[in-house]
């Protein structure tokens, strides 16, 4: 099971990142980008669940292993379900295009610097 503790730093914009299908609690952009860090690291590795750890905030991301589309927007998808301290909420979300770009180019970074 994967786990990601949100960082902080100069970051993309979220919407860039993934698209919301669905959520039924109100989608931050520190929350976003953490979401978008485990659900990134799932579908690379393949694995169905991954925690997102954050400031008063817990959850678990489920990988759909299938794709959405919204509107010309497609990708593979995710839900997640997290705990914070207005509640419990679900947000369904996809990875986008440049997210998935985004994911890989990093990758591929942190490859080169191990080395």
């Amino acid at each position: 099971m994967g786990y990601h503790v949100a960082m902080a730093g100069k970051q993309e914009p979220y919407w860039y990142l993934i698209s919301v299908l669905a959520s039924t609690i109100p989608l931050e952009p520190g929350l976003a980008m953490s979401l978008y860090e485990v659900a990134f690291s799932l579908h690379r590795s393949g694995e169905v669940h991954g925690q997102v750890l954050q400031d008063r905030m817990e959850g678990r991301v489920t990988n759909m292993h299938r794709s959405f589309a919204l509107g010309s927007i497609a990708g593979p998808g995710f839900e997640a379900e997290v705990d914070m301290p207005a509640g419990r909420g679900k947000v369904r979300f996809l990875l986008t295009r440049e997210g998935l770009d985004r994911g890989r180019r990093k990758a591929r970074l942190d490859e080169a610097l191990r080395n």
